[in-house]
């Protein structure tokens, strides 16, 4: 069997060289060979990889050699558009780094022909670096993160703003979760076929709070505590356009050096701190920070995460614990648990069943709008795409839901929630 390779230019010097541990060999399971390494640690190497046969992908992955089964992939090239058998990466004569299918398609590429580009480096922060002859970087792959931020990384303005999530362990293509840096703040959405636009399901206003003018970059850095560095802070820094403006958040604080950590927008939703101990032989790596939490609600329970409990569910202490059902029962949850299909759009084919003390995902982070319990009814009847619509009764807020998903338990019983099921 054949698998991709890796081509260089005969221009490339010695001393780059020698960072290519040996050629790409990648096989056709999870497990790959090494084609470019930085030197000292933490590591960081170029490799192939694949979660389905013949359809592998471009990475960077994280991680010390002692702990080869523990290696994080943190940086993807090709991510929606895998390779088969036979491609090729060839670094050109004309400084562009081109990833190629074996039939000479383009897969992914730097577009760094003929830009002075005159040699590539794996730095030791992970950054991959394409530069000319005065050192300057004419392309990094930190401009380009996919779900993922190193230290030292960014959200920017004007470039990538955005982490977006793998759709699951073995698509590797784009899911439905992104991670947004907008011009006043940070946020959280969900995207699904049925919606109209992206649903927020979490907003960092609270801690990131722009007054004046719009965030230039978010980056996530690690410092020392102490002069000792008995611990390390690891932050998400902003840095507000055109200003001297800036400030920070204290995501964790590690008990030991931190500098071997990343920031991941997992497949459920999820925001993660990742940590290397290197003192550490076994159970190296450590989630350091957990946005969504069923043991520690500082930031959030599990419970606002959309797809918490699949399709459809009650959730309360980061626990499905019931699942809704049109005769108005609320019964034991599963996997399986999901709303009823409807046969029809027209009014005389549906009816609303009722839920008291819930809230939708949206409830908590967006305002909804302001009308009469009947007027959000009539909303969503006249919606063929809506599921359900939630109510206030308290502040007169509805939201129309065109998915349900998660719905949150909540002590106040003027929180209600209307969902669309069948005639029979």
């Amino acid at each position: 069997m054949s698998s991709p390779s890796f081509t260089m230019s005969l221009l490339l010097s010695l001393s780059l060289f020698s960072l290519f541990a040996f050629i790409a060999q990648a096989q056709n399971t999870m497990e790959t060979t090494v084609c470019l390494a930085s030197l000292p640690p933490p590591a960081f190497q170029l490799a192939f990889y694949n979660t389905t046969p013949n359809a592998f992908t471009l990475a960077l992955r994280m991680g010390l050699t002692r702990s080869e089964s523990l290696f994080r992939w943190v940086w993807e090239a090709n991510r929606g558009n895998p390779v088969g058998e036979n491609a090729t990466l060839t670094f050109g004569t004309d400084g562009n780094l081109v990833l190629a299918h074996a039939d000479g398609r383009v897969a992914w590429q730097t577009n760094t022909a003929n830009k002075g580009v005159v040699g590539l480096k794996l730095l030791p922060t992970g950054n991959l670096v394409l530069y000319n002859s005065n050192g300057g970087f004419v392309w990094q792959s930190f401009d380009y993160p996919t779900d993922t931020l190193l230290v030292g990384q960014s959200l920017r303005a004007g470039g990538v703003s955005k982490l977006v999530s793998r759709a699951s362990e073995t698509e590797n293509k784009d899911g439905p979760y992104s991670l947004v840096m907008e011009p006043k703040g940070l946020a959280l959405y969900y995207k699904s076929a049925n919606s109209p636009k992206p649903l927020l399901y979490f907003s960092f206003s609270e801690r990131i709070n722009i007054q004046t003018g719009t965030l230039d970059n978010v980056t996530l850095n690690v410092s020392p505590d102490t002069d000792e560095g008995y611990a390390y802070n690891i932050n998400l820094d902003y840095q507000v356009a055109k200003s001297s403006s800036s400030g920070g958040i204290i995501l964790a604080r590690p008990k030991y050096n931190a500098t071997s950590t990343f920031l991941r927008l997992g497949i459920d939703g999820n925001i993660k701190l990742y940590t290397y101990n290197d003192k550490v032989d076994w159970g190296a790596w450590e989630v350091t920070f957990s946005l969504f939490d069923r043991d520690n609600s500082i930031w959030e329970t599990e419970c606002q995460l959309p797809e918490r409990c699949g399709s459809f569910g009650v959730c309360e202490d980061s626990q499905c614990v019931a699942c809704p059902s049109s005769s108005g029962v609320l019964l034991g949850w599963s996997k399986t648990c999901a709303p009823e299909k409807l046969t029809s759009c027209k009014a005389n084919s549906f009816h609303y069943y009722k839920l008291e003390g819930v809230d939708h995902f949206l409830s908590k982070y967006t305002t909804g709008s302001a009308t009469k319990e009947v007027d959000c009814g009539k909303k969503c009847s006249s919606d063929c795409k809506c599921l359900g619509y939630f109510y206030n009764q308290d502040t007169s807020r509805c939201w129309i839901a065109y998915d349900l998903k998660t719905l949150t338990k909540v002590a106040n019983s003027t929180h209600v929630g209307y969902i669309k099921a069948p005639n029979h």
